[in-house]
């Protein structure tokens, strides 16, 4: 629930989806899970849209496009639950999808979700997971075991893939899952196993927000108006420029 901008991260990452014409969420609550309830059981939709308003208050007119009607499943499951677990529990709601997405990043990207739904339908896997490359940079000590230092060099992680956080299931998922385990350890590797994981390579934007640095930088970001993550504003800044090179 920290806030980018105006909305909390949550907000931005299912914006995200509702830009694809996925409007039906199931959110696996667990630690201040109130918090999150209490946030869209009061939040009204003219919050985040241009509006005028009459009357003190009374009467509300939408500017713009209609915010659209979201489905959203508030499923407390337990501070407890891993994440594996928290899947598992909201099994019940995907049984009858031929596919549905996941999601556990705190963490925004503009990967084309059209692209990746279309290459997992035609794969045949189970399972399938954004994998991205890592934005940081380490510095690496090599040390002898008597405590010298024989090198040090700074090394850019843009050569390893990350499990990104974005997944996309088939409900056959449950089938390789057992009592308690994470998803992406035991599962994962029952699939490896089988050779029904993919993974899909994305060289472009992402980031996630697990440190105050994380959120500063993506913060920057909103108040520059520079947010790939979001189709409508990158849409806008496209057809802004036309208009500029056209002139």
């Amino acid at each position: 629930m920290i806030p980018l901008g105006h909305q909390p991260i949550l907000r931005h990452v299912m914006q995200w989806y509702s830009d694809y014409g996925h409007d039906e969420f199931v959110l696996c609550l667990g630690y201040k899970a109130n918090v999150i309830k209490d946030f869209f059981l009061n939040t009204r939709p003219q919050t985040f849209s241009d509006c005028v308003v009459t009357h003190g208050g009374q009467d509300v007119k939408l500017l713009g496009d209609t915010v659209k009607d979201w489905s959203i499943t508030l499923l407390d499951t337990g501070i407890w639950r891993n994440i594996g677990e928290r899947l598992w529990a909201a099994k019940d709601h995907v049984k009858n999808e031929k596919m549905f997405l996941a999601n556990y990043s705190d963490g925004l990207t503009n990967v084309d979700l059209d692209d990746v739904i279309a290459k997992f339908e035609a794969s045949g896997k189970i399972a399938c997971f954004l994998a991205v490359r890592a934005p940081l940079t380490y510095h690496l000590a090599d040390i002898a075991e008597d405590g010298r230092v024989r090198e040090f060099r700074t090394t850019e992680t843009s050569e390893i893939w990350i499990n990104g956080g974005y997944f996309v299931f088939r409900p056959e998922i449950f089938d390789y899952m057992r009592d308690g385990e994470e998803l992406v350890i035991e599962p994962f590797k029952r699939l490896i196993d089988d050779n029904m994981l993919m993974a899909y390579k994305h060289d472009g934007f992402w980031r996630s927000m697990d440190t105050l640095r994380d959120w500063q930088s993506l913060e920057d970001m909103v108040e520059k108006g520079d947010m790939p993550w979001n189709r409508r504003v990158t849409a806008e800044k496209i057809r802004r420029s036309m208009v500029m090179a056209a002139s």
